[in-house]
């Protein structure tokens, strides 16, 4: 009878180990094409595959405009082309949520790929 304690004590712990978190987006892989279209700057979000982001959804928000976009990721985990309105300096927070869990950072918008090392300052 203990034996069989164990085994369902066993069992019932591993149903409530919690699961590993996914990382936050790494800087230095969200590229960003910024171009002005009649006075008008947009940036478009590409970042590269991910396992860990298959089946989540990107979330851009430009903190210094207040407007924001967002999209599923690509079947491997990828996103590209995700436009919003946006201008180099802007502070920008990319969120990844899949997996039930939400991961984000903030960048301070450059043409290409972003700086690590420069951080928001709202």
């Amino acid at each position: 009878m203990r034996r069989l304690a164990f085994i369902a004590l066993i069992g019932l712990g591993a149903c409530v180990t919690p699961s590993i978190p996914i990382p936050p987006p790494d800087p230095a892989d969200a590229d960003f094409t910024i171009t002005s279209q009649d006075g008008n700057s947009f940036a478009a979000f590409s970042y590269p595959a991910d396992t860990n982001y298959v089946g989540a959804t990107y979330y851009l928000f430009d903190h210094d405009n207040g407007g924001g976009v967002f999209h599923i990721a690509n079947a491997d985990g990828s996103i590209s082309g995700l436009s919003l309105p946006a201008k180099a300096g802007d502070q920008v927070v990319i969120t990844i949520e899949g997996n039930e869990q939400t991961v984000s950072r903030c960048v301070v918008l450059r043409e290409g790929a972003q700086d690590p090392n420069t951080y928001c300052s709202f």
